[in-house]
């Protein structure tokens, strides 16, 4: 069975890869240096994900090996450092960031809502998501362009074939973050009050004695922030691009909370903004008649396992009206100690983001084709045209 993660037609349609993969549930690709083992069952990947004994995160989530540190090392490192930030994100926390998550997309939308057109992604999808991050984690909104440049080119290293050409990117986002943090650390070192957000917190955070450096906090805001983004935006354009399709559903939504919460969820699961995350082996691996060596590197496929019809009733059909059970078993954020931190708050920015887009922007429709995010193992848009009509 011939299957390319990188053949334009599987770039252009990720459905694709499940179509290819279906009967071949564990595939080597030779393409790539290291080559890779690809999971697509949805059983298989939430084993794997259940089993980070097994398939563990050390070596990095992406196609490459790199150690990791913190939140994406494996235990106990891996609990140590969630449990020094979860409580930023409990369900408690996240719903009182509604109303400003609400104003925020508000202000963002009189920005151009007059206009009968934008690229719904440069001037919404975009931004919106990493203002909200940068605003938790009490870094500079004005500086958010740079975030989601630091941010792209982040996971873009992450699935390149050639990670060094990235390094001077993230390097500077290194450097401006640290210097955030060394100014909250001299903040305490001389008694004075520290800002009250998310770095600080981790600045001030001890754990059984223990305190983190400047790089342990670095390490953990810079996976915030770029995780904080990447989703979100391309939640919001993948459902946009959906209900331009369905116009019926993009009328019904401004008054109908559950039919939102029902168009996040299925968007989640047709169009999973992650397609598949990686893992290294720490044993050799015997799955459907293949063998995985120790030490190989595994892509997880989200995208493939979200569309595998022993779990989703006609998986090629964007349906809201699933079974509630069915709507949420997919793994568009992962699953187990890894499952991603930030999920609740980014569904609120989807939900809060769809309804004041219908409400806003009647008859809304594309303008022109959107662009692919670049990343193989992501799926998004980068451009989003689109135009709607302007009241009398």
């Amino acid at each position: 069975m011939t299957y390319d993660p990188f053949a334009p037609e599987v770039m252009a349609d990720p459905a694709e890869a499940g179509r290819r993969l279906a009967g071949c549930p564990v595939h080597r690709f030779d393409g790539v240096e290291p080559p890779f083992w690809t999971l697509s069952h949805h059983r298989d990947v939430l084993s794997a994900l259940r089993d980070p004994a097994t398939f563990s995160s050390r070596f990095g989530q992406g196609m490459h090996y790199t150690e990791e540190h913190s939140m994406k090392s494996d235990a106990p490192v891996h609990t140590f450092f969630r449990k020094l930030v979860r409580k930023a994100f409990t369900p408690r926390a996240v719903a009182q960031m509604e109303p400003r998550i609400e104003r925020i997309v508000a202000e963002l939308l009189d920005g151009f809502a007059g206009r009968g057109e934008a690229d719904l992604y440069q001037a919404f999808a975009s931004p919106l998501p990493t203002i909200v991050i940068a605003e938790m984690l009490g870094v500079p909104a004005r500086d958010t362009g740079r975030f989601k440049g630091w941010s792209d080119a982040w996971v873009a290293a992450m699935g390149s074939p050639d990670p060094e050409a990235f390094a001077p990117r993230i390097a500077e986002m290194r450097e401006y973050l640290l210097e955030h943090v060394l100014r909250r650390q001299e903040l305490e070192a001389s008694g004075r009050g520290l800002p009250d957000d998310l770095i600080s917190g981790l600045v001030l955070a001890e754990e059984d004695g223990e305190r983190l450096t400047a790089e342990d906090v670095v390490n953990v805001v810079r996976q915030l922030l770029v995780g904080g983004n990447e989703t979100t935006s391309s939640l919001i354009t993948n459902a946009l691009v959906r209900l331009t399709e369905r116009p019926s559903l993009l009328q019904g939504m401004a008054g109908d909370p559950s039919l939102v919460e029902r168009i996040v969820e299925e968007s989640l699961r047709y169009d999973s903004p992650v397609l598949g995350l990686f893992r290294t082996t720490t044993r050799t691996v015997e799955l459907h008649d293949s063998v995985i060596p120790e030490g190989a590197k595994v892509m997880l496929h989200y995208g493939a396992a979200n569309r595998d019809p022993l779990v989703f009733s006609d998986p090629g059909r964007f349906d809201v009206d699933r079974d509630a059970q069915e709507l949420r078993s997919h793994l568009a954020f992962g699953f187990g100690p890894h499952v991603c931190l930030g999920a609740a708050l980014s569904r609120l920015e989807g939900r809060i983001a769809l309804r004041q887009i219908a409400e806003r922007l009647p008859g809304l429709v594309l303008a022109a084709p959107p662009e692919r995010v670049t990343p193989f193992l992501l799926w998004g848009k980068r451009s989003l045209p689109a135009r709607w009509t302007l009241g009398e």
